[in-house]
Parts: C-alpha cells; sequence; structure tokens
C-alpha cells in the first residue's frame, strides 16, 4: 500500500486551489470544475466540490467542517512561506494559528487555516534529529 492522497471537500474549488496554488507555488490539475489536484513528487492534495460528494455516499463530507485533521506540508523555508501568506490569510475562517516556531522534536512549523478553516501546516526540520527522521 501506498498513501497518496488526501481529499478535501469545498463549496468553491477554484477558491481553495486558488489558495493552494499561491500557498505552494504548485499549479492545480483540473480534471472538472468540481475537481483539481495539487501535485508534489510525493503526495497531492485533491480539491472536490460538493456535487462529487454523491458519487460516493450521499450526505458522506460537509465542507468546512474539519476539526481533526491537520493538512501538512515539507517545505525548504517555513518563513518565507509564512512572508508570502501575509496579507492573503484572511477571512472569516482563514488565518495564521501561529506565526512561525520550532516545535520540541525540532520542526520550524507555521500553523494556518485556509480560506475553508482547514487547519494547515508548513514544517522544516531544523535539527539533525529532525531532518534524519524525515529523509527518504
Amino acid at each position: 500500500m501506498d498513501f497518496v492522497s488526501i481529499r478535501v471537500i469545498t463549496d468553491d474549488v477554484a477558491r481553495l486551489a486558488g489558495f493552494y496554488e499561491q500557498a505552494t507555488g504548485l499549479r492545480a490539475r483540473w480534471s472538472t470544475e468540481d475537481f483539481a489536484e495539487i501535485r508534489s513528487a510525493t503526495a497531492t492534495l485533491a480539491i472536490a466540490g460538493t456535487r462529487t460528494v454523491p458519487l460516493f455516499a450521499p450526505g458522506s463530507s460537509r465542507p468546512a467542517d474539519n476539526h481533526s485533521v491537520i493538512i501538512e506540508f515539507l517545505v525548504e523555508d517555513v518563513d518565507r512561506v509564512y512572508e508570502n501568506l501575509s496579507g492573503q490569510v484572511t477571512g472569516p475562517v482563514s488565518g495564521f494559528v501561529n506565526e512561525p516556531v520550532t516545535m520540541p522534536w525540532g520542526n520550524r512549523s507555521l500553523l494556518l487555516r485556509d480560506p475553508d478553516g482547514n487547519l494547515v501546516n508548513f514544517f522544516a526540520p531544523v535539527t539533525p534529529e529532525a531532518a534524519a527522521r524525515l529523509a527518504r
């Protein structure tokens, strides 16, 4: 088995895909107006509209209702991501949860909420132990 993606359901695929394009520097690949993917070398963030939910199971997912999952991106420079997103991460549900901070386990981390309120963590290892743990 190989874990390859996570899917986020939203009321506004274009808005959310645009946010992740800005945040990651990666272009969204669109299959339909209801489905886009942000692909990196190791995983994919799929962004799907609410009209896709009934294809799996009606009512099984609700947009902007995540309170337990954090979407994480390994980046080279957390502080640069913070500078890039300053002024972009605003709104009734989005915003920075914290400024860049170094965690006890050796990662520098930036936690924020995307336009749908989903938690997103941009992180980079800053200790040799953290770098070794994340080596692929």
